[in-house]
Parts: C-alpha cells; sequence; structure tokens
C-alpha cells in the first residue's frame, strides 16, 4: 500500500499529547512495518521557522514537504490509503480509502468549554469525516461510545486502539537526574512536597475544584507543601488567579507554564500525589505518565479516566473538592496504600505501548484495504 498521513499535528515544536501519538505512531509503524509505503505530507513554508519537519530513519517513510499551500492532493498524489491522525477537513480526493483516528468529543460531552460557533463547525466537519472514513480509531471506550452517542455510528465502522506512552520519556529517575530534579524544582521555588496537576489551563481540567480540594487540605493542616499546576494557558484560563486570591493561596501555588519533557518528568518523580480529576478526556495520557514515573494517582469517575485508570487510581467524583481532597489526604498519610497504587501504576501502565497501537492500527489498514479488492 501507499499510504499518506498529514503530520500537521507534530509539526510544532512543542508535542501535546496528540503530537506524541503522531510522532510516536509513525516511528513505530517504520520499525514493524517495511511492506508498506509512507507518504508524509507537511505543509511548511520557507520561513515557517515554528514548525520541525518530522524525521525519520526508516526507508519506506518519505516526507513530502508542501512549500508553497498547493495542498495534499497535488503534494503527495494517488494513493490507496489517507490516515488523518486527528479530525479535519479531509481534503485529499485522490485516497481510495480513509481511516481517521479521533481522540474526543468534547465539543458535544463538554460543550461548555467552546463557543456555539465552535461547535456547530466542529459538528460539521465531524459530518464530513464519518461520511468519507472507512474505519473510525477511538483511542478509548468512552470516546467510542461518545461517537456511537452523538453520531449513531455504527460499532463496526469503529476501531478501538488505545494510545502508547513514552516510556523512554517517563521513568522512574535515578540518583543522578534526581539531584537534577531538585535544583529544577528549587529554580521554581519548590524546596519542600508537592501535589502535581498537568495539563492545559482550561476548564475542562476542573481546576477550580483542584484548588478548592487543595486549600481543604490547608486549612485542615493536612498538607504543608504547594500545588503545582503544569500546562500552557488555553481557553478561559483569565480567572485563575482571581480563584487563587480569593481562597488565599497566592504562596501555595505554582505555575510553571509548559515544561519540555525532561522537566516534566522530573516534576512527576518528585510529586507526593498526581491529581487529574479532569471533567472529560478523550484518553489521559497524564494518568499513565504518572504511572510511569512512580506517582500516585488521584482522578476522575468519568469518561475515559476511569477506563485508563483501572484499579490504579483512585477515583473521584470531579465535581466534589472535598472528594478530591481526601483522596489525596489518604495517599498522603497511607504509606501502604502509596506503594499499592506505585505497583499498580506499573503494571496497568504496561497496558499502554506504541508497540500495541502500531501493530493494531496496522490490521486496520491491511482490513481497511482488503476491502477495496
Amino acid at each position: 500500500m501507499n499510504i499518506a498521513i498529514n503530520c500537521r499535528c507534530f509539526l510544532n515544536k512543542d508535542y501535546t499529547g496528540i503530537g506524541r501519538y503522531a510522532y510516536n505512531l509513525l516511528q513505530t509503524l517504520g520499525t514493524i512495518d517495511q511492506q508498506n509505503q509512507y507518504l508524509l505530507y507537511a505543509k511548511k513554508g520557507f520561513f515557517s521557522f515554528r514548525k520541525k519537519l518530522p524525521q525519520f530513519d526508516h526507508k519506506n517513510m518519505h516526507l513530502k514537504i508542501d512549500r508553497f499551500g498547493i495542498g495534499i492532493d497535488k503534494t503527495v498524489g494517488e494513493v490507496d490509503l489517507y490516515h488523518s491522525l486527528c479530525p479535519e477537513l479531509i481534503k485529499l480526493n485522490k485516497a481510495r480509502k480513509v481511516v481517521v483516528t479521533v481522540h474526543d468529543l468534547i465539543f458535544k460531552a463538554f460543550s461548555k468549554g467552546h463557543t456555539q460557533e465552535t461547535v456547530d463547525e466542529t459538528a460539521k466537519q465531524f459530518e464530513g469525516i464519518i461520511a468519507k472514513a472507512s474505519k473510525i480509531i477511538c483511542c478509548s471506550q468512552s470516546t467510542a461510545g461518545d461517537l456511537q452517542k452523538y453520531f449513531n455510528l455504527p460499532s463496526e465502522k469503529i476501531a478501538q486502539i488505545y494510545q502508547g506512552v513514552d516510556k523512554n520519556i517517563f521513568y522512574v529517575i535515578g540518583e543522578e537526574e534526581d539531584r537534577i530534579a531538585q535544583k529544577l524544582l528549587r529554580t521554581h521555588g519548590i524546596e519542600g512536597p508537592y501535589i502535581l496537576c498537568v495539563g492545559t489551563i482550561e476548564p475542562r481540567k476542573n481546576l477550580d475544584n483542584v484548588f478548592k480540594a487543595f486549600q481543604q487540605l490547608v486549612s485542615r493542616g493536612k498538607f504543608e507543601g504547594k500545588l503545582v499546576v503544569v500546562g500552557s494557558r488555553g481557553w478561559l484560563s483569565e480567572g485563575l488567579e482571581d480563584l487563587i486570591h480569593k481562597l488565599d493561596l497566592k504562596d501555595r501555588v505554582v505555575l510553571p507554564g509548559f515544561l519540555s519533557d525532561g522537566d516534566l518528568r522530573c516534576f512527576y518523580n518528585k510529586a507526593e500525589v498526581f491529581v487529574f480529576p479532569s471533567f472529560y478526556e478523550g484518553f489521559g495520557f497524564p494518568i499513565v505518565e504518572a504511572f510511569c514515573c512512580g506517582t500516585p494517582v488521584v482522578t476522575s469517575n468519568v469518561s475515559s479516566c476511569p477506563e485508563v485508570a483501572g484499579d490504579a487510581a483512585l477515583c473521584v467524583d470531579p465535581y466534589k473538592p472535598e472528594e478530591i481532597a481526601l483522596a489525596i489526604e489518604k495517599i498522603i498519610e497511607d504509606k501502604t496504600l502509596r506503594r499499592d497504587l506505585r505497583e499498580k501504576g506499573f503494571k496497568r501502565a504496561g497496558d499502554f505501548t506504541f508497540l500495541k497501537t502500531a501493530q493494531k492500527t496496522l490490521q486496520v489498514y491491511q482490513e481497511v484495504y482488503a476491502g477495496i479488492r
């Protein structure tokens, strides 16, 4: 097969969860599959300095750079299959079959985090995807269920494939790296224990209730350290400082912004607890990243979070700050629970590998292509 892939979701220098998925999927496909040819479309002008072109050593991966904005059709030409690694307006008309990966349905399941215009435009985009795609890959059973619920999509058109986490990035650090981590933390004003939260700062990440839960711990004298919230500013994040001030947490909250992979690994490793009570996640990469680093996890009992966490985390009602606070308190005070969650986390993390993701994705390609002949 000649398989076209749009690389737009990992051309930025800083990868998000979807960018990591896309890059590592292709890297692994190149390792396990030498039969098919991959045409990697990258739209990058001569002066697009913020974008970096994908680099793969595999001989069957061919970079197709669109320098002049002529479009994927003219750049790539006719192909047997096109895989869109995230939802988009599919403009490649010369593909005999189309596969699309859907990571979440936030615009439907948590629509209050978007404008009505965005919701309507995205819904129209999804209708086009559903019409064109031979198969839609969903990263969790939760996302697959949402797709069926909101678009009445038949189950035979869906392939549920869990995504992997790069264990070369997220792992338990040794003594030398631990010293580097301590120095890094000091540069951010962190000297003692801390609770960690990771994710784009936006309403669905439920930071308001994280702050309220943390304030309860502080007021009851259950935790003397800080709350560290790692992530870029997102939609409707303007009231963050006001809430911190209102809860009298100005000296107890650290906002380091977006971190490199290496720095993020250090923050995971040194945290007392990782708290992630999101209102909605299509998959929830940070849960597994924390598992890989041996950090006990508190997450929500809605959307994909309990599915991904299994029995390796404490799951709580994300709408109840008191539940979040009590779960954190349990982990801080119960050493046996901490140890059990740590061991279960390592085991659960083993279920999410890019080898499994790539093998099952390749199987989808083969099944869809076989339907052509």
